[in-house]
């Protein structure tokens, strides 16, 4: 006698985002061919968040999109509140689809007393109910392993570089890492784009300095070459407009800024502008509002790879097949 009772499950994607990009979220919902499920979100005068979603989400398998831009703290706990929500309203699966991780440069301690912020916020997620994670390059591949459950590390590099191709092709192109600690990424570049040399800025930083340079040299030949500068992601643009001071300096042609989250606070704006580079080329993992924009800025659509990485995850697919074509 087999006890239950028969029947055929129904599987259920629904996508859910919160407030602080729903461009990208309505993007994502285009191209997956659904309708993002509705909700009621708002702040209390106190500053507290309440949300609620207004259909079932009973059984389903649930993505809940957020772009950690400012105010950060407001829009992550926002999204942890969504993933408590689909726990204890009964969601079969639930996916926390994080463009740009919050915290993510805050990975280790530099100093003693210090947190290691970004393994707290993969604690955070995990508690709320959260299953997995999917993002779009972490500021270190290894923090993957602070969450405690599948994470989908998504790369932008392959639709970068395929813009840079395009526009630049013909040119004597250098790869250039903006620090030591981004060869190995520029190395990868380098090879997709058939070959090129690479070279990288060579800098140092007081700890106690956030955001400000001590000195810098450039390692490699640049001189009479297009200089793409390669990083994960344009905040103060410090780093990035230092780099093109100093690669236009020792003789390069032309620079190029490549990153893929465009946090652009303070004064990156006038930076950008200011520093002579040929293009800025970013993703929209991160909103850029028109007044940010400018006639060098080139932001791209993540929303094709986002889609394409829930549909593998919803189909119990391969999502490494989106860069290598190997399941």
């Amino acid at each position: 006698m087999v006890s239950g009772k028969p029947g055929v499950a129904k599987r259920q994607l629904i996508l859910l985002t919160g407030r602080a990009h729903p461009e990208l979220a309505e993007a994502v919902a285009k191209h997956l061919g659904v309708a993002i499920t509705p909700q009621a979100a708002y702040d209390f005068a106190n500053g507290e968040i309440f949300v609620r979603f207004e259909e079932s989400v009973r059984g389903a398998d649930a993505f809940v999109m957020q772009s950690h831009c400012a105010p950060v703290n407001d829009w992550l706990m926002e999204q942890l509140l969504m993933v408590d929500s689909l726990k204890r309203a009964s969601a079969k699966r639930i996916t926390a689809v994080v463009p740009s991780y919050p915290y993510a440069r805050q990975d280790r301690k530099y100093a003693g007393r210090e947190p290691v912020s970004a393994r707290l916020v993969a604690d955070m997620f995990k508690t709320a109910g959260a299953d997995r994670i999917v993002t779009v390059d972490l500021h270190t591949a290894q923090a993957q392993g602070f969450f405690d459950g599948p994470v989908d590390h998504l790369h932008a590099m392959w639709l970068l570089c395929e813009h840079v191709r395009g526009r630049y092709q013909g040119e004597d192109l250098t790869i250039v890492s903006p620090d030591a600690g981004r060869t190995r990424l520029a190395e990868k570049w380098a090879d997709l784009l058939g070959g090129c040399p690479i070279a990288f800025i060579h800098k140092t930083r007081d700890p106690l300095r956030p955001n400000e340079i001590t000195s810098n040299r450039v390692v490699g030949d640049v001189e009479g070459r297009t200089c793409v500068v390669v990083d994960d992601m344009i905040d103060t643009a410090m780093t990035s407009t230092t780099a093109a001071r100093q690669l236009l300096e020792q003789g390069a042609k032309d620079v190029v800024l490549v990153a893929t989250h465009g946090v652009l606070s303070g004064e990156a704006h006038d930076r950008l502008i200011a520093s002579k580079a040929r293009e800025v080329i970013l993703t929209d993992t991160l909103p850029i509002p028109h007044e940010k924009r400018f006639p060098g800025l080139t932001v791209l659509s993540i929303a094709p790879l986002l889609a394409r990485a829930i549909g593998e995850v919803f189909e119990d697919g391969s999502v490494t097949s989106l860069f290598d074509g190997n399941a």
